[in-house]
């Protein structure tokens, strides 16, 4: 079913769903990083952890995302030693992130509030 559907979708409908994929990556990542500095992988175990292992981020979709939101001033990185001594880039929340946050919160709890209402109709 989800596959006719992403086969049948126009151009514009893709562009859509993976902003939203996007969108929901980048909380997801900014959620993490609200306990602190993370590395890339430590993120996403983190998220792999916490999800009870239901949702796994390839580092294919995972780093550029990281790199995205440094460019867009949401995450801030630096270089520093693992706890397995090795050199990894450890990222930081910022302001801006946790403004955008609580913006990208509030827009998936209306969205699971209209998608429950639609499932359960009162």
């Amino acid at each position: 079913m989800v596959l006719d559907t992403l086969v049948t979708m126009n151009n514009e409908s893709k562009r859509q769903k993976a902003a939203l994929l996007q969108g929901t990556l980048d909380m997801l990542i900014m959620q993490t990083l609200r306990w602190g500095p993370e590395h890339g992988h430590g993120i996403g175990q983190a998220i792999q952890a916490r999800s009870g292992e239901l949702l796994h981020i390839e580092a294919g979709s995972l780093y550029p995302a990281l790199h995205r939101m440094e460019r867009q001033g949401l995450i801030t990185a630096e270089w520093k030693i693992s706890d397995n001594k090795q050199r990894a880039k450890y990222y930081r929340l910022t302001a801006a992130g946790r403004k955008e946050l609580v913006v990208e919160e509030s827009k998936w709890d209306l969205l699971v509030r209209a998608i429950s209402r639609v499932r359960k109709p009162i």
